[in-house]
């Protein structure tokens, strides 16, 4: 068993944070699953910019989508990448299978230009999800509160949503919210549940970059740790409690958290930092190339994330006594986050237009 595989027996998945017809084609994400345990795949518009950019073999699908004049650049676009998401699906499929539906499941996202429109996310998200037909879709929207209220009205037709750019316990709350009252409303009309699933996309790093710089040292490369173990101890009072209790009993599946942007960005901490510190059950990590290669080189497998939730807690008490809001902290990192994405949309619809 690899360092990575070592994972894998205390509950976590590894996602892979990349997609391109290169790594499909190449064998390599085939491997990835095989031989690292690689358990899904995410995407985003600036995975996508990369790949149609550098990868050769878009270029003769774009080049006749092109003489299309009828194709908005964002339909061409699409008709590119859901493709490449239907073969990753197609990779995963024996493992969701295997695994009753827990793993195996590939993300495509949502024009970030939606993420203040709840009518235009749920019409794009019901259709993606139809143009992809499988299973193990997942169709990724920002937590906004529109997108929230869109994800409702999503888990409530039995669309797999990741739901992502959350940065604060309150986000995350609101979520679970909206998730249960999916849930709860397609069984009262009477619909399944067992194959809903969904996850909650928690960004790490960006939360030390910003505030290191308004911390004491003594709390500096802490705090983004600190809010994913906070978070966690919500996570298991909500969904091992008697809140969740009624929709278990029917087949409901609870929605995990989603560790994301867990590429160390300050070469002061540990370049696997935000793997090594979070490992434990009902939980996914998604990983970058490069930390994922950092990690089959030298990281270290175990329980970690039920560890330490005292000192969590002390350490958000400490920054919000050092003036740290963090509810305004969260609302303005997903408001960076949505700027780097609708940007990196922008230019890749430049390159189909």
């Amino acid at each position: 068993m690899n360092r990575l595989q070592a994972i894998r027996p205390f509950g976590q998945r590894l996602w892979l944070d990349n997609l391109s017809r290169e790594l499909i084609a190449s064998g390599e994400l085939a491997r990835l699953l095989a031989d690292d345990g690689i358990a899904g795949v995410t995407s985003n518009p600036a995975i996508f910019h990369k790949a149609i950019s550098t990868d050769p073999r878009y270029r003769d699908e774009l080049a006749q989508l092109k003489t299309d004049t009828g194709l908005s650049a964002e339909q061409r676009y699409e008709m590119l990448v859901i493709a490449d998401i239907q073969a990753a699906c197609d990779l995963n499929l024996p493992q969701y299978h295997a695994t009753n539906g827990d793993d195996g499941y590939v993300s495509l996202e949502v024009s970030p230009a939606l993420s203040r429109d709840e009518a235009g996310t749920l019409a794009a998200a019901r259709r993606l999800w139809l143009a992809i037909d499988r299973p193990n879709a997942m169709i990724k929207i920002p937590a906004t509160a529109e997108g929230i209220r869109a994800f409702r009205t999503l888990t409530s037709e039995g669309i797999n949503v990741n739901i992502t750019l959350l940065f604060s316990l309150s986000q995350v709350e609101a979520v679970w919210d909206a998730y249960l009252a999916g849930l709860a409303a397609r069984h009262a009309l009477g619909a399944p549940l067992a194959h809903i699933k969904a996850v909650a996309s928690f960004f790490l790093s960006r939360v030390d970059s910003l505030l290191d710089p308004q911390l004491p040292a003594e709390l500096q490369g802490k705090v983004a740790i600190a809010l994913a173990k906070a978070a966690y101890l919500r996570y298991q009072a909500r969904f091992n409690g008697a809140e969740f209790a009624e929709l278990k009993a029917v087949g409901a599946r609870p929605q995990y958290l989603l560790w994301a942007s867990t590429g160390t960005k300050n070469a002061a901490y540990s370049d696997v930092l935000y793997v090594e510190s979070l490992i434990g059950d009902d939980t996914v990590n998604t990983v970058p190339d490069a930390t994922l290669a950092l990690f089959r080189d030298h990281g270290h497998a175990a329980a970690t994330l039920a560890s330490g939730s005292d000192a969590a807690l002390a350490t958000l008490a400490a920054a919000t006594a050092a003036g740290i809001d963090f509810d305004a902290v969260g609302d303005k990192l997903q408001q960076d986050g949505l700027a780097l994405f609708e940007k990196a949309f922008a230019e890749l619809l430049l390159l189909t237009a």
